[in-house]
């Protein structure tokens, strides 16, 4: 073999040996989640509440608030993400502009969570008077998100072929019918990544919703949209907390964990489904 080869083989056996050790720890570390909170996973802990006074532990409540929490973020980041992207990339002229922009971006993304918590506490629950409540909280991750949106938006925007842009516009199309139906659905990928990387955070953030939403773990009133918003409860990882440091229950502290591992794979798998099927259109 000549020196070149051995690099190759060196340099693919070492990428292989790292793939192999992130999908090795991320593998244990479910494994372990997993091993210790099935056992106490049971229909009625997935659908009945917490009572102390009856001694029971259940998580609908923090579920259906986690859901409510994903959604409502998702829906104010997501279009403000990607068309803050797509303005940035496709309709700025002013590169100082465009690159304040992104190192501000990149700046709030190394943030500590627990500055947006007491942002969030300051601004949506005390001066706009939301209180506590899941909207609040909502609100809150929104903004604590919009950089990893904008990011990773932009990023896909800019790899899209600039034959695309030539062709659409020489063939007499207007901008935004080019960037609709070409530079968007080339860019998909990019989006779905922002969008799986801000639900994984909305899902996994606990410190922002405990100062934001509080930690209520009965279930509230969802008769309707406003009073779903304005409820304030325990989403999956604040409850994961309260009974691991507050309760020093580790058994359904594991099965919340369990519960939020599965949660976290429908939508790694929705968005995978819903990027492809975007492609596809």
């Amino acid at each position: 073999m000549t020196p070149r080869h051995i690099r190759d083989f060196a340099a693919k056996a070492l990428l292989w040996l790292s793939a192999g050790a992130v999908s090795a720890l991320l593998l244990a570390l479910a494994g372990y989640a997993g091993f210790r909170g099935a056992p106490e996973l049971s229909w009625k802990f997935l659908t009945g509440q917490e009572s102390i006074l009856g001694g029971t532990a259940g998580i609908l409540p923090s579920i259906v608030n986690t859901l409510v929490v994903i959604a409502v973020s998702l829906a104010v980041v997501l279009p403000v993400g990607v068309g803050a992207a797509v303005y940035l990339t496709e309709y700025a002229r002013n590169h100082l502009f465009v690159e304040g922009v992104a190192f501000a971006a990149g700046v709030l993304s190394g943030v500590p969570s627990i500055l947006y918590a007491m942002i969030g506490a300051l601004v949506f629950c005390d001066k706009l008077g939301l209180q506590k409540t899941l909207l609040a909280g909502s609100l809150t991750l929104s903004v604590m998100t919009l950089p990893t949106v904008l990011r990773t938006t932009q990023e896909s925007l800019k790899a899209a072929p600039r034959s695309y842009r030539e062709g659409a516009l020489g063939l007499g199309a207007g901008k935004w019918l080019m960037i609709r139906t070409l530079i968007l659905p080339a860019s998909v990928d990019g989006i779905v990544t922002g969008c799986i990387l801000a639900a994984g955070r909305v899902v996994g953030e606990t410190a922002v919703l405990m100062y934001t939403a509080g930690l209520s773990m009965v279930m509230q009133d969802f008769s309707s949209l406003q009073s779903a918003l304005d409820a304030s409860g325990a989403t999956l990882s604040t409850a994961l907390y309260v009974y691991a440091k507050e309760r020093a229950d580790f058994g359904a502290a594991f099965a919340v964990a369990t519960v939020l591992l599965f949660l976290t794979a429908a939508i790694n798998f929705l968005a995978a489904a819903v990027g492809r099927r975007a492609r596809r259109v």
